[in-house]
């Protein structure tokens, strides 16, 4: 028979029983004769009190663990190499489906009448006691009994397939969403997939656990760390260096400069003067990088005199024209008075160009910019000039405009393309705290060209350029303080990158923080329309928490309402002169299956997980330890050691084909 209440949370009324029947099977087997019962029935006897005595203790038992479990505070580590992973599964940690069942039993544990059963003493606490070793207590704060509600947890495991649709993982500060990272970084590690880890902040611990795990993989060879703080062992990259059209160096670039109001004009006319540039420089056989664009936007004139040269001398109408232009007579009274305040050499090259109507799309664009009078032209490109000095003074300026000739320097540069083909784990550690402006370009600019590596990878398949057949990779990008990278260049890596095989994870304290960053609630809405799985750890935001519980269905939770009554009677023939009633009813409510509030109240490592379609799941995630770890290095000084010893290039390493560490789960 089903009852609609459990009872779960309430005196174990069982164990009295099963004492009775223990006592009555003791005094069987020792008096016999007192129950009228000869040898051999007493055993029989005896045995049955025995079993009813153990079906009713066990039943009193799971009560007690009940009461204890609700208040039972927990403590999940891991050491690393003890971390399960799968080839086709995510470990999240222990727990298990939330239904009705545990709303209900929330609910029941938040009424103020079970309070004494649930903070009681004596037998019931000290069944706490039975905890094994490595849960334990620990200062994890928040209300045990949301996770108390189930005692029968297993492992949560997440298929891989849900990951293309993106995760992102919400909680406040110190809760442990930064070591549900670590959790996840490392089972990307060990399945052999490209990691990219995006750290705003640059956390040392974080950037360690990347660097212990890729050397547990065994795939130390293949690790890169990008770090603006520490220019001086961090590899280089050039963010504005690979594209596949030309015109993504004129966006990544005008794309941090802002657009409100008056500024989109100004903005527009820097897009097309940056995109000028780098159209000139790739035609010259050059790079574009932040030095050349920061140089020639303070002086266009030597970036035209040698693309004219260039394009002259390849141009044959123009055969013999440095003799021509020596004789070329310029009164310059008769010139735009743009082109009077340029220098003689780029205006006699102008000039000529014109007089023999020659015509080229990228000299003429060039020219178009001698038109503006210096002193006006330096105004409206005044909203570039301060962002170009802030990417290229100090040592920030050799990480994102690297020397590739120059054999002093052992720093690797690298970029996405070749990290995505050969496999690689990068950890990019931007600084923000120290320089925000940077960090944020910076990363905007590595979301950017990633874009375009997958819209590559979606066109034209893994390995393009390369011999023979590549098999694709996965590529596992997690985004810390997702909220301080968030920009218009990540929308497009969210919308269309998952049928390139990325996988964005994404961390940040409130949602709040991501619409203050993008400006639009409208926009915001649609990132998070883009995260098909979401994780949701201690948040401080009621409008964050019910990011998760607007997405749950209402459900009935049942209570009892005691009800007395009493009525007399006149009637002098009826014996009785007043009747009584007492009654417990039943009273169904509906109500959310989670309240805002209990994410408030969720412990540390503890969360709510919305996967495999919309499943609700109640996790404990283990907590990465890094006592004992003897692939962790030290410092940051000892991983820069180990990259320095490096010098043959992480790619020249032999690839280590043996089984990484950790309980691998089929």
């Amino acid at each position: 028979m089903a009852y609609p209440l459990e009872g779960r949370l309430r005196p174990a009324h069982e164990l009295g029983a099963a004492s009775v029947s223990a006592l009555g099977a003791a005094l069987v087997l020792s008096s016999p004769g007192l129950f009228l019962v000869s040898p051999p029935w007493h055993l029989a006897l005896a045995g049955l009190l025995l079993g009813h005595a153990a079906w009713r203790g066990a039943a009193g038992l799971s009560t007690l663990r009940y009461s204890a479990n609700l208040r039972r505070r927990r403590r999940y580590e891991l050491h690393s190499a003890d971390i399960p992973w799968s080839a086709d599964r995510l470990f999240l940690g222990r727990g298990f489906r939330w239904d009705q069942r545990h709303t209900q039993r929330l609910f029941e544990a938040r009424l103020p009448a079970n309070q004494p059963l649930l903070h009681g003493r004596g037998f019931a606490a000290a069944l706490a006691a039975f905890v094994p070793a490595e849960e334990g207590t620990g200062s994890v704060g928040g209300d045990p009994a949301i996770h108390g509600v189930e005692p029968a947890e297993t492992e949560i495991w997440m298929d891989l397939e849900d990951r293309v649709g993106h995760t992102l993982v919400l909680g406040t500060t110190r809760v442990g969403k930064t070591r549900l990272a670590e959790l996840l970084i490392a089972q990307d590690i060990r399945r052999g997939e490209v990691v990219i880890v995006f750290d705003p902040k640059g956390d040392v611990d974080l950037l360690r656990r990347v660097f212990a795990e890729a050397e547990r993989a065994g795939r130390g060879g293949e690790f890169f760390m990008f770090h603006l703080g520490h220019p001086d062992i961090s590899a280089r990259y050039n963010p504005v260096g690979s594209f596949s059209r030309i015109t993504e160096v004129a966006t990544r670039i005008a794309g941090q400069l802002p657009s409100e109001g008056q500024s989109a004009a100004f903005k527009e006319f820097v897009w097309r003067f940056v995109n000028v540039m780098a159209r000139a420089l790739v035609a010259l056989g050059r790079k574009p990088d932040y030095q050349e664009i920061n140089r020639y936007a303070s002086d266009v004139e030597p970036l035209l005199i040698d693309y004219f040269e260039y394009w002259l001398d390849r141009e044959p109408a123009a055969a013999g024209w440095r003799e021509e232009l020596r004789s070329l007579a310029i009164d310059k009274r008769n010139l735009d008075k743009g082109l009077q305040s340029r220098g003689a050499r780029a205006v006699s090259l102008v000039e000529y160009a014109r007089r023999k109507k020659l015509y080229d799309p990228i000299a003429h664009a060039l020219a178009s910019t001698l038109n503006y009078e210096k002193s006006h032209f330096d105004k409206l490109v005044a909203s570039l000039l301060p962002l170009m000095e802030k990417l290229t003074t100090g040592r920030t300026a050799s990480l994102l405009s690297p020397e590739l000739d120059d054999s002093s320097d052992w720093r690797p540069v690298f970029d996405w393309t070749s990290v995505i083909h050969l496999g690689g784990i990068v950890y990019v550690g931007l600084d923000a705290l120290s320089d925000y402006e940077v960090a944020a370009a910076v990363g905007n600019s590595m979301f950017a060209d990633l874009t375009s590596v997958a819209g590559s990878l979606y066109k034209f398949g893994a390995g393009r350029g390369l011999p023979g057949e590549v098999t694709p990779r996965r590529i596992a990008i997690h985004a810390d303080e997702f909220n301080e990278l968030i920009g218009d260049e990540f929308i497009p890596l969210l919308n269309k990158a998952g049928g390139a095989g990325f996988q964005v994870t994404a961390y940040t304290q409130t949602w709040s923080d991501v619409e203050a960053r993008i400006g639009s609630p409208a926009k915001a809405g649609q990132i998070a329309g883009n995260f098909n799985t979401l994780i949701m750890l201690r948040v401080k935001e009621l409008a964050t928490a019910e990011l998760l519980t607007s997405q749950l269905p209402e459900v009935h939770v049942v209570s009892t309402v005691v009800s007395s009554s009493v009525s007399d009677t006149n009637d002098p023939v009826d014996f009785a002169d007043f009747a009584s009633r007492n009654e417990d009813r039943i009273a169904p409510e509906a109500v959310r299956m989670l309240e805002p509030t209990d994410l408030v109240q969720l412990p540390k490592g503890e969360a709510f997980a919305l996967i495999h379609g919309g499943q609700l799941y109640k996790i404990r995630m283990p907590l990465p330890s890094a006592s004992s770890d003897p692939l962790m290095p030290t410092s940051l000084a000892a991983i820069g050691e180990t990259l320095h010893a490096r010098l043959d290039g992480p790619w020249n390493q032999p690839e280590d084909t043996s089984e990484p560490e950790g309980r691998r789960v089929v």
